[in-house]
């Protein structure tokens, strides 16, 4: 029997950190929480203990390493706290948007494999940066812990060329690794295995269709546990219609809006980043909740924007059916494939001659594992929550065992 460990699993945004204290490889959260406005007024750290302890402090937070200072802080105080000492702690996990080509699984980081990170800045300029800050804060603060990076790119690493080379002059790819790479590889690899052992299925047998629906939202298509195809592509821009995204969209009406709207290239890419998708088309808001209410009022452009979604979602999902040449599980995960009935009844509406047949009673679950398919659907429909920090702590303990061997 493995020895348990304690993990910190990281994840650094811009101006904010989300943690856990995992004990693995019973999967235990001891503790967890979130650092807000790093380097903003009125930065904050809340905390949440497993015995149901919670606090919020407010203080300066200039920057990541303080914000990692102030949850080490909290995990070993005495009032507050889940380990006594700093010692206590095995490993830490990072969360690492975007690996690339170079990397195709998750790694043990060494001062090597932070320089082909720092390589990768130009490809996830608003999410590398911050990744790596967590790892120089916990190198100066904890120099002798063990590090592991978890890539969001790289399960989708598996792709063949045909389905992530992009129809441009191929000299632009060998140049600049201008490719789909896909996002959210982490939860796609955590709800197909998840989804499989509830069924009691080998994944390397199955055909399955993985949709992660949040406030960004991609799909993936995944052929005996290797994933074949995914969604978002260069950039999390690509694919589905999200909160504020635009997924999909004809490059020339970029560039029709630009010459017309006399816009540059950040005024636009702010435009399809932050004002488009369900915010833009609706006019009400970017959080399905409040699209649904609306809609449910009968107002014309919420009632638009969520039947835009699901089609782009039932287009994904013949598109990958037919890449596939089948479909045995089709799973819905994210805040709202997690919570929003709505969205699952709409996406799998007169889908019977793939075998899809839902199952209106079971489909009222609200973000717990459940298969929601009718008894005789030849495809399994399922809800599996994600749980990304897991599977972050798994591939952290799994490496460091294998070091130690």
């Amino acid at each position: 029997m493995k020895k348990s460990k304690k993990i910190i699993v990281l994840n650094c945004g811009s101006s904010s950190i989300k943690y856990q204290l995992i004990d693995m490889p019973a999967g235990k959260v001891h503790a967890k929480g979130v650092v807000e406005k790093i380097g903003l007024h009125g930065s904050f750290i809340k905390n949440e203990r497993e015995d149901g302890d919670k606090v919020k402090l407010e203080g300066e937070i200039v920057d990541h390493q303080m914000g990692i200072e102030y949850i080490l802080g909290l995990l070993s105080s005495e009032k507050h706290g889940s380990i006594t000492s700093f010692d206590e702690i095995d490993a830490v996990g990072h969360r690492v948007v975007h690996g690339g080509e170079s990397f195709h699984s998750s790694v043990y980081i060494t001062d090597e494999v932070v320089k082909k990170m720092e390589e990768c800045i130009d490809l996830a300029p608003l999410h590398n940066p911050p990744n790596l800050k967590g790892i120089y804060a916990m190198q100066e603060l904890m120099p002798n812990i063990p590090q592991v990076g978890v890539f969001d790119t790289a399960f989708h690493q598996t792709m063949p060329p045909r389905s992530y080379v992009y129809a441009i002059p191929y000299s632009l790819y060998k140049k600049y690794s201008i490719r789909r790479y896909g996002f959210h590889g982490t939860s796609h690899r955590y709800i197909s295995q998840r989804a499989c052992e509830i069924l009691g299925v080998d994944i390397k047998k199955q055909k399955i269709i993985t949709i992660h629906l949040g406030n960004g939202a991609s799909m993936a298509a995944i052929k005996n546990g290797k994933s074949l195809d995914t969604s978002m592509g260069l950039t999390p821009v690509e694919g589905l219609i999200m909160g504020t995204r635009s997924g999909d969209l004809d490059l020339g009406v970029l560039t029709y809006v630009m010459r017309k709207e006399q816009i540059g290239i950040t005024t636009a890419n702010t435009l399809i980043n932050k004002f488009s998708g369900m915010l833009g088309v609706s006019g009400v808001s970017s959080d399905m909740r409040e699209i649904e209410e609306a809609a449910s009022r009968g107002e014309k452009r919420p009632v638009l924007a969520l039947g835009m979604y699901n089609y782009r979602i039932r287009k994904y999902i013949g598109a990958y059916t037919a890449a596939m040449n089948g479909l045995d599980i089709l799973v819905f995960s994210g805040g709202v494939g997690e919570n929003s009935k709505l969205v699952r009844s709409a996406v799998c509406r007169d889908f019977d001659f793939f075998g899809i047949e839902l199952d209106e009673e079971k489909n009222k679950v609200m973000g717990e594992e459940a298969v929601i398919s009718t008894s005789g659907s030849k495809v399994k429909v399922m809800v599996v929550p994600t749980n990304e920090e897991l599977v972050i702590a798994q591939d952290t303990m799994r490496i460091i065992d294998e070091i130690k061997k």
